[in-house]
């Protein structure tokens, strides 16, 4: 990261996701002990694709960096 600000700063894509990322794991780990099968399942599919969408924006952001 750079002195003049963080890359989750600087680029928004990234900013939003990572957001998310963090709405959805706080919300899981607060009703993990009351969410069925299923819920976990489609929670641990949602992390993997906002895991994915995260890599994907931050190394987006460096290819693009002359």
């Amino acid at each position: 990261m750079s002195g003049d600000g963080s890359e989750r700063r600087v680029n928004r894509v990234l900013r939003e996701v990572l957001d998310e990322l963090v709405e959805h794991v706080r919300y899981v780990a607060q009703n993990v002990q009351t969410m069925s099968k299923q819920d976990l399942e489609y929670a641990q599919e949602r992390l993997e694709w906002l895991a994915d969408e995260v890599w994907r924006a931050a190394t987006e952001a460096q290819d693009s960096k002359p």
